[in-house]
C-alpha cells in the first residue's frame, strides 16, 4: 500500500509536521527524505531496506556512490541530496560554533564531531581550533588511519594551533569499531598533547571519541 493510502495520522511527513522530526523512526525519517518507494515498496518500506543494506544510519552515510546507488530505487541523485543534507547540516552547526554559542552547549559541539568523523569508515583525528573567546575559527581532519588505527605527531598538532593563531583546541577521533571507551593509548595522547600545547599557551579544553550514535567527552569524565 502506498503511503498516500494510509491514514493521514500514519504518515510520515504528516507526523513530523505535527509532532517534530524526533518522533519518527529512522526509517520514516528516511521516506520523508525519499518521498516515493519502488514498485511493490512504500518509501518506509524501502527506508528499512537501505537500513538492513547497511546496517545503521552510520552505515548508510558512509557507503561509497557506488554501493548506495546499486540498491534499487537509490541512485546518484539521492547520493548528492542526503550528502547535501549532511553538509548543511554539519554548517548550520558550524555557524553555532563560530557565533561561540554553541561551545555553551556540549551537545552542539558532539552534533558537529558525529556529523564531521562519526561515520568515516577509518579512524580519524580531527581538530577544532579556537579563539580566545571560544569561537570555532576552524576544523581539520589532521590524521587519518586504517579502522583500528591513525598515527598522531604532537609536532603536527601544535604547528597547525599555530597557523589558525589559535588560543584553544578541542581535539577528537572516532572509533569505527563501534566503542567509544577510551584505550590507554587515547588518555595517554591527551596528556601529551595537552603538554605540547601548553608551551604554546594553547588550552586544550577537551577530546571526544566519536561512536556514532555515542559519544565520549574526556572533560566529562574528568580526563582533563
Amino acid at each position: 500500500m502506498a503511503i498516500t493510502d494510509w491514514p493521514e495520522d500514519q504518515r510520515p511527513r504528516e507526523r513530523l509536521i505535527k509532532n517534530g522530526a524526533a518522533a519518527l523512526s529512522d526509517a520514516e525519517l528516511l521516506a520523508v527524505f525519499l518521498r516515493v518507494g519502488v514498485k511493490g515498496k512504500s518509501a518506509v518500506d524501502l527506508g528499512r531496506d537501505m537500513l538492513s543494506r547497511f546496517g545503521s544510519l552510520s552505515g548508510l552515510f558512509s557507503a561509497s556512490i557506488k554501493d548506495f546507488s546499486a540498491m534499487h530505487g537509490l541512485g546518484d541523485a539521492k547520493y548528492a541530496q542526503l550528502h547535501a543534507v549532511l553538509e548543511l547540516a554539519k554548517r548550520a552547526i558550524s555557524e553555532e560554533l563560530q557565533s561561540g554559542t554553541g561551545l555553551s552547549s556540549p551537545q552542539a559541539v558532539k552534533r558537529y564531531l558525529q556529523l564531521m568523523i562519526g561515520n568515516k569508515p577509518y579512524e580519524s583525528f580531527a581538530v577544532l581550533f579556537l579563539d580566545v573567546k571560544n569561537r570555532l575559527i576552524a576544523s581539520e581532519e589532521l590524521f587519518r588511519g586504517t579502522l583500528s588505527h591513525a598515527s598522531v605527531y604532537p609536532r603536527e598538532v601544535v604547528k597547525a594551533a599555530l597557523q589558525h593563531n589559535a588560543a584553544a583546541i578541542i581535539l577528537a577521533h572516532n572509533h569505527p569499531s563501534g566503542s567509544t571507551e577510551p584505550s590507554q593509548a587515547d588518555i595517554a595522547l591527551t596528556q601529551k598533547l595537552k603538554q605540547a600545547l601548553s608551551l604554546v599557551d594553547v588550552s586544550v579544553l577537551d577530546h571526544f571519541i566519536v561512536a556514532n550514535p555515542h559519544v565520549y567527552s574526556f572533560a566529562e569524565h574528568g580526563q582533563i
